[in-house]
C-alpha cells in the first residue's frame, strides 16, 4: 500500500496532464456530437423524403463504421486531400462525427414522443415546422432526451481513450507511457483506473437523478 501511495504521488501530476486532454476531448466531440446529431434528427423528422432518406443513410454508415476506424481515416488518410488537422483536432472531430449518430437517434425518438395533439393545437395556432420546433417540440423533448443524453455523455468519457490510438496524449496514453518506462503496470493502471471512475461516477449520479425527475414527470 505503501508503494502505490509513493507511486501515486509521482504520477498522479503526469496523469493529470492527461486527464485535462481527456476532458477536453470530451467536451469538444460531445459539443459537436449534439450540435450535428440535432441536425440529423430534425432532417429525419422534416417529413421531406430525400432529407429523412439522406440523414438515414448518414447515420447508418456513421454507425456501420468503428470509431477506431473513422479516427484513422480523419487523422491519416484527409492528409492525402488536403485535409491536415492535429491529433487533438482529429480525435475531437472523430468522436464528434461517431457519437452524432446516437444522438441523432435520441433526440429522434425525443422528438416522436411528443403527444400529436400538441403538433396540431400547434398548427391550428399558425405555427410553421421552424417556429412549432422551437417553441413546442424541442424544449420538450430536450427534457425527454436528457437521461439518454447523459448516458452518451459517460460513454463518450470512456471512448475518448480511443484518442490515444492516433497520438493524443489523454489518459490513457500517459498511464501507458508511464507504465512502459517504469514497468510498474499495476500502479500505473489503477490510477487510471481510479481516475477515470473519479470522472464517471458523478457522471452516473447524475444521469440517476435525471431518470428518477423523468419517471416523476410521467
Amino acid at each position: 500500500m505503501q508503494t502505490f501511495l509513493a507511486d501515486a504521488r509521482e504520477f498522479l501530476p503526469i496523469l493529470a496532464q492527461g486527464l485535462w486532454l481527456t476532458v477536453l476531448v470530451t467536451l469538444g466531440s460531445l459539443a459537436l456530437a449534439t450540435a450535428l446529431g440535432l441536425v440529423w434528427a430534425l432532417m429525419r423528422v422534416s417529413g421531406i423524403g430525400w432529407l429523412s432518406a439522406t440523414a438515414k443513410a448518414i447515420v447508418n454508415v456513421i454507425r456501420g463504421i468503428p470509431i477506431i476506424v473513422q479516427l484513422f481515416y480523419i487523422y491519416f488518410v484527409l492528409p492525402d486531400f488536403g485535409i491536415s488537422l492535429t491529433a487533438l483536432q482529429a480525435a475531437i472531430i472523430g468522436l464528434g462525427i461517431a457519437y452524432s449518430a446516437y444522438q441523432s437517434e435520441n433526440f429522434r425518438a425525443g422528438i416522436e414522443a411528443i403527444d400529436k395533439g400538441q403538433i396540431e393545437a400547434a398548427q391550428t395556432l399558425g405555427m410553421g415546422w421552424g417556429l412549432m420546433m422551437r417553441r413546442v417540440i424541442l424544449p420538450q423533448a430536450f427534457r425527454i432526451v436528457l437521461p439518454p443524453y447523459g448516458n452518451v455523455m459517460i460513454m463518450m468519457l470512456k471512448d475518448s481513450s480511443q484518442a490515444s490510438t492516433i497520438t493524443v496524449a489523454e489518459l490513457a496514453l500517459q498511464g501507458k507511457l508511464i507504465a512502459t518506462s517504469t514497468f510498474k503496470n499495476t500502479s500505473v493502471f489503477t490510477l487510471v483506473a481510479l481516475l477515470y471512475l473519479a470522472m464517471c461516477l458523478p457522471l452516473m449520479w447524475f444521469v440517476g437523478r435525471l431518470e428518477q425527475r423523468a419517471g416523476k414527470g410521467r
